[in-house]
């Protein structure tokens, strides 16, 4: 079966067919927040379910069982996560009830992590970091562990006075990208929290009259989050200010069906790279001197350049071998072998067990 079976389902003119393929396709894609893949028995699922063969219920059940009667050996293998959430988001976005509640939050969290984390559903309860490529290396201040249900509570409670009437979409777009990145960086869950803000702040826009079935959260999932992300830092010595901007254009391609490029490498508090790349505008390159610190002047520029390709394409965990690089930057096996070996060499990438031979993952930047 293709990587990716679900773009036809989309443009299907069934209603009922795009809809469950826009919900499988933008489930997937959302694994790639924290770089996991699902299996192609999933996508094989996701099918069965899309054509009415199956349920909602009965994929889940069939996932369960599945499981149980191919347990995984590696601990550090999450793919029984990624295509348990995956099923349970895609049921998820299929549904039309909704209410605009700091519980109804709390409640997708809990039905998408039931049984993989014990606290699926429940506000943490001890402060965060996370260390962002994109703020090469820097954290988010996260909202602190003793406020995070009055906040939460705050924002919900603003977000409903809120009036939207006779505001210009830009402008609409812009106090959407305010809110949730605000809710995003409340960050109330220990983990999941960026597949859950997406998830409900899809059905949230639902009630707001926006009939959301293309592929921008499938396909640009990492993008969000990082946009997110550059909406909630701040380094103001070195110049470096929190904005929406990269929230804003995604939220543009998403309910308006605008066609603006999202590359992660644009969000890089570096500022190696063009801020924002707009149709009609040229791209800047990067200078090859001023790359990343891991992207070693060893590098001729065209090396240094498909690593950045892969890079964006292969971002988190994500877990890639050699027949992924030919397909992504189009070259001969040899060549692939000897990208790898050059990357694994200058401590860039990383080997990976439990994935078959010949797997690696980007190493994570420590700043």
């Amino acid at each position: 079966m293709n990587k990716d079976p679900f773009k036809e389902y989309i443009r299907e003119s069934e209603p009922a067919k795009r809809d469950k393929g826009y919900a499988w396709h933008t489930a997937i894609g959302l694994q790639a927040v924290d770089g996991l893949k699902t299996s192609e028995y999933l996508a094989y699922t996701a099918v069965r379910n899309i054509e009415g063969e199956i349920s909602f219920e009965e994929a889940n059940a069939l996932l369960k069982t599945y499981y149980e009667e191919n347990p995984t050996l590696d601990a550090s293998d999450r793919t029984e996560e990624a295509d348990k959430v995956s099923a349970r988001i895609a049921a998820l976005l299929s549904e039309r009830a909704f209410s605009f509640t700091p519980n109804e939050y709390l409640s997708i969290h809990r039905k998408m992590f039931s049984g993989i984390y014990s606290h699926a559903g429940c506000i943490r309860d001890y402060n965060i970091t996370k260390k962002e490529w994109v703020l090469n290396g820097a954290t988010v201040l996260y909202g602190s562990a003793t406020e995070l249900r009055a906040t939460l509570d705050y924002d919900f409670s603003e977000e409903k006075k809120f009036s939207y009437k006779n505001l210009s979409m830009d402008e609409i777009i812009h106090h959407l990208a305010v809110f949730v990145s605000g809710l995003w960086q409340i960050h109330v869950f220990g983990e999941g929290n960026t597949r859950t803000t997406a998830v409900f702040f899809i059905r949230y826009l639902r009630t707001l009259g926006f009939d959301i079935t293309n592929d921008t959260f499938a396909e640009n999932a990492w993008y969000f989050r990082n946009s997110l992300v550059r909406a909630n830092y701040n380094d103001l010595k070195n110049g470096i200010h929190e904005t929406t901007e990269y929230l804003e254009v995604f939220i543009r391609n998403l309910l308006l069906n605008e066609n603006h490029p999202l590359h992660n490498r644009t969000l890089h508090i570096s500022g190696t790279f063009k801020e924002i790349e707009k149709p009609g505008i040229e791209i800047v390159k990067p200078d090859i001197e001023t790359l990343k610190p891991d992207i070693k002047n060893g590098f001729q520029p065209k090396t240094a350049s498909h690593i950045l390709k892969l890079r964006e394409a292969f971002p988190g965990q994500m877990i890639f071998g050699r027949s992924d690089v030919m397909k992504v930057i189009d070259m001969k096996s040899s060549r692939a072998s000897e990208l790898l070996k050059e990357m694994v060499e200058h401590e860039i990438i990383e080997p990976v067990a439990g994935h078959g031979k010949g797997k690696y993952r980007f190493r994570q930047y420590e700043g």
